[in-house]
């Protein structure tokens, strides 16, 4: 989760698959009150009929019914080790998420955690949040009645339990109570219906059969539907179907029912919430959409929120935060609230008195294969021994499951898929409880299933781990079609494919080829979909985490790797003059390397003050970039003077540091001598973003009459967010095309 390669042009995205992409083998890089005067005049009936008469009179008692099936099926959070038997209230540990104004449904071509380090800077700009609860307000300066809002966000940020929480609000009749009913359809039931022909009232009465005793019709009173997870959408949604539907009790396919509902034909009084990832935003067409809003997770002091709610333990809480904010790489990613749950369930343990030992987790390799090893070992808790005896064999399948469908970029899983890796359906459930949430089974309706991980990364993880174990233990390069054996392997193998007896001869070239693969395939995502796999992976390959999973797979082979060569290799990318996004995600791979050589040189010109009379490498002004946008200090100001010397043209400088440049409050220029060329970037860089940078320091410059007009291009778009221009001798040139 190119993203800017559509979706609806065939794009890719983890975690979707349209109806022609379902089978692929290989990616295709691809609250509020809502008060209305009719709604408060008119009390809420439904028509009953009888078979003498029809007649409309108040079901208050259906009503309440309905608001308690609602209320005991979303009190509840799946978090953590939570099961019936001890579950946790949503209400006890949900913590407010920070929710914007989007500008549109724009598509990323970043991996989701790229975007989660980019907007980790942008939480204390001036945007104005929304609370879920007030999602159909309109703001201020919005006249227009909200009637259908697309909400995206990353996998794990918090779309689904927003959603949970505005359903339990309203059931509980706190908030939003002049909406009468409200609908939720994740896209993932739906799916398992795809194939059926039904009215929009019939798919209520199986979603929701105790609206069998009602009878919706157009206005009668105010409804809403959610939704939740359009990225796992597998019914082709096509709006420009000539089909048009209007009757809530005649018959079409779900798409229809569906696109016609967005659209406004069916229920046109009817609210309309919709979930996605963001690469699968645009699937709905943006003349359906009222308000696009993005949930941008945790806010620093919404982390710690969290924290002292998940654990009691005032003193080990503050520990957990502290280590966390050592690790910056860490910290940005408890953004997400999945991965504040994953390190909170690894660190409670690790910090506690009574297991203190061993190395606490700096990197995301370290907390992730922790996590594995907690979360298996809950098998042993809750006796699932008679049922499943390996637990090697099931971690082997379900890493192979992981990485097969991640290379597909399917985030849900069906029966075939399971069975596809040797996974007995009949034992999904058990597989299930043993890795607790690691991997989690639903139902739909019809008794349908579907399987998912929590979340993106536990996949990746996984997937990483297989790739480690095939060339490792099986000489086999996951990447290649067919098996990749130096020398013939004994055919008498572990369950689950760990070979007993293996020639380790050449092993570690054979790594540092591998390695070197799997470097150029990420490279080669158009969208990233491999950049958090490739860290996991080269992450995994330390003997320190190989020692680590030693305890959980016995038979997995140690390899004494010398990462020397993956380290001059991944350098030797980086200076190759990569887009910023891929030397950012190599320079992090490094970081799971253990190996921060590059960091330190750069850290050398910077302490040093000496950057402008270095003459930089592509890969040090990487390295540069990386540790402006990780350094805990926001970029308020960025004065490009300091970069600028006789070996560093103003022209380089505004190039190599535009990822910087995007993300500066204020930007100063002051005596800085650049180019037509400079110019380009700049403009390029403002237009692209054009909302953080507020100031713009323009003092004693020449430009061209060319540099002034790009300049002025962007000054002139309604967008610019722009606040004070500082500018003097292109005053004249300038002036007019700001107007603050």
């Amino acid at each position: 989760m190119d993203d800017s390669q559509t979706l609806r042009d065939g794009g890719y995205s983890p975690g979707f698959r349209s109806e022609d992409q379902k089978r692929s083998d290989s990616p295709e890089i691809s609250c509020v009150s809502m008060k209305s005067d009719a709604s408060m005049e008119k009390p809420l009936t439904f028509k009953h009929t009888s078979p003498d008469q029809s007649y409309y009179c108040p079901l208050p008692e259906v009503l309440n019914t309905f608001r308690s099936n609602l209320r005991k099926k979303f009190e509840c959070l799946c978090e953590g080790t939570s099961d019936e038997r001890n579950p946790t209230l949503l209400n006890e540990i949900y913590t407010e998420l920070y929710i914007t104004e989007s500008e549109s449904g724009e598509i990323s071509n970043e991996h989701e955690v790229r975007q989660i380090e980019t907007q980790s800077r942008r939480t204390a700009t001036e945007d104005t949040p929304i609370k879920c609860n007030d999602i159909f307000k309109a703001l201020p300066a919005q006249d227009k009645p909200i009637r259908s809002v697309l909400t995206k966000g990353v996998a794990g940020i918090g779309k689904t339990v927003s959603v949970q929480k505005f359903i339990l609000d309203w059931a509980e009749g706190k908030e939003n109570q002049d909406v009468h009913l409200i609908f939720p359809l994740p896209f993932r039931e739906i799916d398992l219906m795809k194939n059926q022909t039904l009215s929009l009232l019939h798919l209520l009465h199986l979603f929701f059969p105790e609206t069998k005793e009602m009878e919706i019709s157009s206005g009668e009173y105010k409804v809403l539907f959610i939704f939740d997870g359009l990225d796992e959408c597998r019914v082709s949604l096509d709006f420009h179907r000539s089909v048009r539907l209007c009757d809530v009790s005649e018959s079409a396919s779900v798409d229809v029912i569906l696109t016609n509902l967005m659209k406004g034909n069916l229920l046109p009084s009817a609210l309309i919430w919709i979930t996605s990832r963001p690469a699968a935003a645009d699937l709905i067409p943006s003349e359906c959409v009222d308000r696009v809003t993005e949930v941008r997770g945790f806010t620093d002091k919404q982390k710690e929120e969290y924290f002292s709610k998940r654990i009691s333990d005032e003193s080990l809480n503050n520990r957990i935060i502290s280590h966390l904010k050592s690790s910056r790489s860490l910290y940005i990613m408890c953004h997400i609230p999945v991965f504040c749950w994953i390190s909170a369930t690894v660190l409670e343990r690790m910090l506690s008195e009574a297991e203190s030992e061993g190395e606490i987790p700096k990197t995301l390799t370290q907390m992730y294969t922790h996590f594995l090893i907690i979360q298996t070992n809950i098998k042993h808790q809750k006796d699932y021994e008679k049922k499943v005896k390996n637990d090697e064999d099931m971690i082997f399948k379900l890493a192979k499951l992981s990485f097969e469908q991640l290379v597909k970029g399917n985030l849900i899983f069906y029966d075939e898929d399971l069975r596809e890796c040797g996974i007995d359906v009949a034992e999904a459930s058990v597989y299930s409880g043993l890795c607790t949430q690691i991997f989690r089974e639903e139902f739909g309706l019809c008794q349908g299933k579907v399987y998912c991980f929590v979340h993106l990364s536990i996949q990746e993880h996984l997937a990483a781990l297989y790739a480690h174990i095939s060339i490792t233990n099986n000489k086999r390069n996951v990447f290649n079609k067919g098996p990749e054996v130096t020398k013939k392997l004994c055919k008498t193998e572990y369950p689950g494919c760990f070979s007993t007896i293996v020639d380790i001869f050449n092993l570690p070239d054979l790594m540092s080829e591998f390695h070197e693969r799997a470097v150029d395939e990420a490279l080669q995502s158009q969208n990233g979909h491999l950049d958090l796999f490739l860290r996991f992976l080269l992450g995994l390959s330390l003997e320190s985490n190989q020692i680590l999973l030693q305890d959980l797979l016995t038979h997995m082979r140690r390899c004494s790797y010398k990462k020397e060569k993956t380290v001059e290799y991944i350098k030797q990318k980086i200076n190759e003059n990569l887009s910023p996004e891929k030397s950012i995600n190599l320079i992090h791979c490094l970081n799971e390397l253990d190996d921060d050589s590059l960091l330190q040189e750069i850290q050398h010109y910077v302490r040093s003050n000496t950057v402008g009379r270095s003459k930089l490498s592509s890969s040090q002004w990487s390295a540069l970039v990386f540790v402006l946008l990780m350094s805990e200090q926001h970029l308020d100001e960025l004065d490009l003077k300091k970069f600028i010397g006789g070996k560093n043209t103003a022209d380089e400088v505004l190039v190599k540091l535009q990822p910087v440049i995007k993300e500066s409050r204020k930007l100063k220029l002051i005596r800085c001598k650049f180019t037509d060329e400079g110019c380009v970037a700049l403009s390029s860089t403002l237009r692209s973003n054009p909302s953080h940078l507020k100031d713009l320091n323009l003092f004693n410059i020449n430009l061209r009459d060319s540099g002034v007009k790009l300049i002025s291009t962007v000054l002139e778009n309604p967008h610019c967010k722009m606040e004070k221009l500082w500018y003097d001798l292109i005053k004249h040139s300038l002036s007019s095309s700001f107007n603050k």
